[in-house]
């Protein structure tokens, strides 16, 4: 398995779960005998989110914080932490704590083993999330819709928990709400990319920063944007020919 990761946690306004998941977190790569680092964005949090990062600080050498000064949402937070990663390859996590840690070595196993077939990314699939109704319909639908115009081969991209590797992510291009769409622009530098089972854990603390509407609007813009940079990409086998070639 692979044995050196960093782990990237957006997080707004988590006080209530940013403590258990860094801690949780923690704990299994120290069990899993994984060298890594955890990196929290505090993306300019309004509530006591930087207060409990710091203090998380003193017990466990492996975190790291930093601190937007100014609210930019989950892709630009993705963006700082993998930019400042040491490591090379990168896990993620929603900051919510419905991601489960304990998926970290099922994914790191899968992307190990699919080295020889050009596997690049591992997606977590929650087949069973702990939702709301509307939500659950709202991104069953769109989810659908991506597959189909994009060919991600992906049912469930909005899953914050993926493993890949940084090299990769720092060549794809930035644009606001990227976060969604990371196993099409994966696919787009000629990775493969698959999907796992993963647990789904409730929300216990806090409220989700999105709502259905506003997913939808944004949502259609974004998607018809990763549509024109598929279109105009081309990823040709290659090799190089040196002198000595005869």
């Amino acid at each position: 398995m692979i044995k050196e990761i960093s782990v990237v946690i957006p997080a707004h306004n988590e006080t209530g779960n940013i403590e258990k998941l860094v801690k949780d977190t923690d704990d299994i790569l120290l069990k899993e005998g994984i060298e890594g680092e955890i990196i929290v964005i505090d993306d300019y949090s309004s509530d006591q989110t930087l207060e409990v990062l710091k203090s998380l600080q003193k017990e466990i050498n492996t975190l790291r914080v930093i601190r937007h000064e100014k609210n930019c949402g989950q892709s630009r937070s993705l963006v700082t932490g993998i930019r400042k990663a040491k490591y090379p390859v990168i896990v993620t996590m929603d900051g919510d704590y419905q991601n489960d840690p304990k998926d970290i070595p099922k994914l790191l196993k899968t992307l190990k083993e699919g080295e020889e077939k050009n596997i690049r990314m591992v997606v977590g699939y929650r087949k069973k999330r702990k939702d709301t109704v509307f939500k659950r319909v709202a991104s069953k639908y769109a989810n659908k819709i991506r597959a189909f115009l994009l060919k991600d081969d992906t049912p469930d991209t909005g899953c914050g928990l993926k493993a890949f590797y940084r090299e990769d992510f720092l060549k794809f291009p930035y644009f606001d709400h990227m976060h969604r769409f990371l196993p099409a622009l994966m696919k787009r530098e000629g990775g493969e990319v698959v999907s796992v089972e993963v647990n789904h854990l409730k929300r216990e603390f806090g409220k989700s920063h999105y709502n259905n509407l506003q997913r939808a609007i944004v949502g259609i813009v974004d998607l018809l944007g990763v549509m024109w940079l598929q279109k105009r990409t081309c990823n040709p086998p290659y090799k190089e020919i040196t002198k000595d070639a005869v």
